[in-house]
């Protein structure tokens, strides 16, 4: 379990060379049900992204922007690197639960090995005018 304080400094502290798995809090729960604590920071995006088995997104990298994945149903091979690197990219599974980081600066795709639900929570606005101001595209992985 993590504490609240990595929750809240995440994105300033965040290191590519890290495992990418956020380690949530433990729920808050009572008879009526539970609450995760996700994210503490501030953000400018929330968006709901649904993604077919066996497809890719990202292959790119972002110049300032940083976004949490929290994955609501399915599963996501991650893989990712340091912006200007030539190694081989890493890859952690990701699965429905499970959070993961993305600071800028970080090549990343995400191959999606079921059909998948995700939150995206980023730090700069969603929309396409600024997204695509502030990535560049790399390729990175491709489904085979």
């Amino acid at each position: 379990m993590n504490t609240p304080t990595i929750a809240r400094e995440l994105s300033k502290t965040w290191n590519v060379e890290q495992n990418p798995i956020v380690e949530l809090e433990a729920p808050h729960s009572d008879a009526r049900g539970s609450i995760i604590p996700l994210v503490d920071e501030t953000m400018r995006s929330a968006v709901l992204i649904t993604s077919k088995k066996n497809t890719v997104r990202a292959n790119h990298f972002h110049h300032t922007d940083w976004h949490y994945c929290y994955v609501l149903k399915g599963a996501i091979d991650y893989y990712y690197r340091p912006t200007g690197s030539n190694l081989p990219p890493k890859c952690t599974r990701v699965s429905q639960g499970q959070m993961f980081f993305t600071p800028s600066q970080c090549d990343h795709a995400m191959h999606f090995v079921e059909d998948t639900e995700f939150l995206c929570l980023g730090r700069n606005p969603r929309d396409q005018a600024t997204y695509e101001a502030d990535i560049t595209r790399i390729e990175l992985f491709n489904a085979p």
